[in-house]
């Protein structure tokens, strides 16, 4: 099995739209060939970006639907000692971000972002540009 990769908001959101001009090459090469991981903290984020407004479809269709087409996963932890990480990470205020880098942190993962304040923080954060 290919190493697990998690994947932030926006590219679940870019690849459930097929908008695939918004991720380079480089990183599109990478999601071919690692196995892509859903955190439940970005299935929260996308379920409150439902509730604004800002995406149309709920969580559960957009991870059915990329769950089959790209084999995507879900990366489960013990809430409990993410939120122990993510009580550390002052960097940020966005409880999302949090959360996520928490994560990636706790499991070992490399998380898929262009959020430069993430890269800027979190060595495991990788995009190319």
């Amino acid at each position: 099995m290919a190493p697990l990769i998690l994947l932030d908001t926006h590219v679940i959101i870019w690849l459930y739209e097929g908008d695939l001009a918004r991720i380079p090459a480089a990183v599109q090469q990478r999601l071919r060939i690692e196995q892509l991981g859903l955190s439940p903290f970005v299935q929260l984020e996308l379920g409150y970006l439902k509730e604004v407004g800002r995406i149309r479809p709920t969580p559960d269709e957009i991870v059915r639907d990329l769950s089959a087409r790209l084999e995507l996963v879900i990366a489960d932890v013990t809430a409990a000692a993410v939120c122990n990480i993510a009580l550390g990470l002052s960097w940020t205020r966005d409880p999302f971000d949090r959360l996520l880098a928490a994560h990636a942190t706790l499991a070992g993962l490399p998380l898929i972002t262009k959020d430069e304040t993430l890269r800027r923080h979190l060595p495991l954060a990788w995009w190319s540009d």
